[in-house]
């Protein structure tokens, strides 16, 4: 079939009430994710011909802007919080049931992608691959795993996100952002090394719950365009208060070498990003709307969407696809060199498309982790077994515990 007729074909399947803005959000925060890791996620290489994880930023500061665009996690969630509203209203039975349902949906390919390479590690290692760049690699493939984590927990909190909506309206998220304000007061005041250090994981749930909550109240009628506009300009504020006046990193990702970071967990900086994207994506929302009514551009974000988690599993997966047979090639510009010149800052966007190319490749037999299994027979029971005791080993060593 031709390009033209499949985008007809998908145009001609869309049912009329789709809310095509929603998939709109939904596919570009998903691009921006592979993106953002691609370019600025890097690699060293050391005398033994082992890769190394670095980042550009840790050498350009001045490109942390980069960051503030690419991390849209925020608009992510917020689109899942309205999302989950929609399917939690048309949930065929129990709650118990619709949640089990979402979960294995979400459970399903982060099982797959990590069985896979926990049976890849021992042939690579024995043609030849360095153990130390086995364990880089390990380490990117399971870096964005954290987020499905997070997304089942908050998706399980769903029933309780709604009751909260209809009692208090957007001010469901005040408690959140005021205890991730007050970890953070704690973690990084005067008083910073006499606190605990598991203190800061206490905001990963508020954190990333907090534009799931938007997201609820948007799609129960409970923000209004006024209410964006508040979202909006006091997140912008915020957002450029924290850096200029309480020294926030100004890079929305993890640099290395950096002792505080904004995302890993979530810091207040985070939070005003989220609520400034929430502000913008609900009052443009009309607009993304209408210009999705085009099958030419809506066609992509519908091939994203039946994606949605194929790429986030496996985008790393598309980038070390072509690292590591280079490292074994030596330095590379943009690839295997250092992440610390004008060179590499030059060459590194050409080879997004390769990258992107190897991910539809692997895409195209991965997409079956997404897709039900069997169930039922023995044999199914202990295929799941062993998949999930290879997941399990792999953690485990992507992990560094073994």
């Amino acid at each position: 079939m031709t390009l033209s007729g499949t985008v007809e074909r998908i145009e001609a399947r869309t049912p009329a009430h789709r809310d095509r803005a929603i998939d709109g959000l939904r596919a570009l925060a998903l691009i921006a994710v592979p993106t953002g890791h691609w370019l600025l996620g890097g690699f060293t290489l050391d005398g033994g011909g082992a890769l190394h994880n670095a980042s550009p930023l840790a050498v350009f500061g001045g490109f942390a802007p980069v960051s503030w665009v690419l991390q849209t996690l925020g608009v992510f969630f917020l689109v899942g919080g309205y999302a989950s509203v929609l399917s939690y209203r048309r949930r065929p039975s129990t709650t118990v049931v619709w949640l089990r349902r979402r979960l294995a949906r979400l459970g399903r390919p982060v099982l797959g992608v990590t069985a896979v390479w926990a049976g890849l590690i021992p042939p690579l290692y024995a043609l030849g691959v360095p153990a130390t760049t086995l364990r880089t690699a390990s380490t990117l493939v399971i870096q964005p795993l954290w987020f499905v984590g997070v997304y089942l927990v908050v998706t399980a909190l769903t029933p309780y996100c709604v009751r909260a909506a209809h009692r208090l309206g957007a001010w469901a998220t005040a408690p959140l952002v005021m205890t991730v304000a007050a970890v953070d007061f704690l973690r990084y005041g005067p008083w910073s090394d006499s606190m605990p250090s598991w203190l800061s994981l206490v905001n990963i749930l508020p954190g990333w719950l907090f534009a799931y909550q938007l997201g609820v109240c948007w799609a129960e009628d409970r923000i209004s365009g006024r209410g964006a506009r508040v979202l909006l300009i006091g997140g912008t504020l915020l957002f450029a208060a924290l850096p200029a006046v309480f020294h926030y990193p100004a890079s929305m990702v993890g640099v290395p070498g950096e002792a505080r970071t904004n995302s890993h967990p979530p810091s207040l900086l985070v939070l005003a990003l989220a609520a400034a994207q929430s502000g913008a994506a609900i009052l443009l929302r009309d607009r993304i709307g209408r210009l999705l009514r085009r099958p030419v551009l809506w066609a992509p974000v519908v091939v994203i969407n039946l994606s949605a988690m194929t790429i986030l599993c496996w985008h790393q997966t598309a980038m070390l696809t072509a690292a590591v047979p280079a490292s074994f090639l030596g330095a590379v510009p943009g690839l295997t060199t250092a992440p610390d010149s004008a060179g590499w800052i030059l060459a590194r966007p050409a080879w997004l498309p390769l990258f992107a190319v190897l991910l539809v490749v692997i895409g195209r037999y991965a997409r079956g982790f997404e897709a039900p299994w069997a169930s039922g027979t023995r044999t199914a029971k202990a295929r799941r077994a062993a998949a999930a005791l290879l997941a399990a080993g792999f953690a485990v060593f992507a992990l560094g515990l073994a």
